[in-house]
């Protein structure tokens, strides 16, 4: 299956969601059949930071049309902090959208997960990962909400990690899971990938929610 992606929010997760599609389709001996599209970081930020969803909708919707006219058949968002306005894009997209919210809600009911911790933008922080996990309660590391959301920034605009970001992350993470009980932490930024592909044990469990979102990504693309 054709599939899009809209990416380059940020760059380091378009490289990350491009690598798993690369090895998924090489490990079945499938060609893989992508077209990608980009978005500007810092605009999809401020409507977020702002609410506009319908601003951003009209992005996707524009960004979707473009490569559907390349002959995509689905079409993926490679982005968390993008899927605040995902249901109000599903409504209109003229393809179906392979909802990452949705594919992350259903391995956290597969997993029987009763109380997760947060790592991501403020506003999936606080809205509890936009409320789509019901029988689930939600920590974010409210000491550090806003430091965990400025390194997240600042990694997806810059695509790099600096010496100092995996630090407010890993503080962060030990102290959801130690001193409030979290049995899982999610990683709901898709730049997170360049502090914790690389450390193997953090010291605790974490769910990688751009991992699970490329994954059914690159099921997808393996359908006829």
């Amino acid at each position: 299956m054709h599939i899009g992606l809209i990416v380059g929010i940020g760059p380091a997760a378009t490289d990350y969601y491009y690598r798993q599609l690369i090895s998924a389709a090489a490990r079945a001996g499938k060609d893989l059949e992508l077209t990608m599209a980009h978005a500007d970081t810092p605009t999809l930020l401020r409507n977020q930071a702002e609410g506009n969803v319908q601003a951003q909708v009209d992005i996707y919707g524009r960004l979707t049309e473009r490569m559907q006219r390349a002959g995509i058949a689905r079409v993926a968002v490679t982005s968390i902090a993008g899927h605040f306005c995902i249901d109000a894009f599903k409504a209109v997209s003229p393809v179906p959208v392979i909802d990452l919210l949705n594919v992350v809600r259903l391995e956290v009911k597969r997993r029987g997960l009763r109380r997760v911790g947060l790592l991501g933008t403020r506003v999936v922080m606080e809205s509890h990962f936009y409320g789509v996990l019901d029988g689930v309660e939600v920590v974010a590391p409210v000491d550090d909400l806003m430091k965990v959301h400025d390194a997240c920034v600042a990694m997806a605009v810059a695509g790099f990690a600096t010496p100092a970001q995996p630090e407010v992350f890993m503080r962060a993470g030990k102290s959801l899971t130690r001193t409030y009980g979290c049995e899982a932490i999610m990683l709901c930024g898709t730049d997170l990938a360049l502090v914790f592909e690389e450390d193997d044990n953090p010291g605790f469990e974490t769910l990688d929610c751009a991992g699970l979102h490329a994954a059914a990504i690159a099921a997808a693309t393996m359908a006829r």
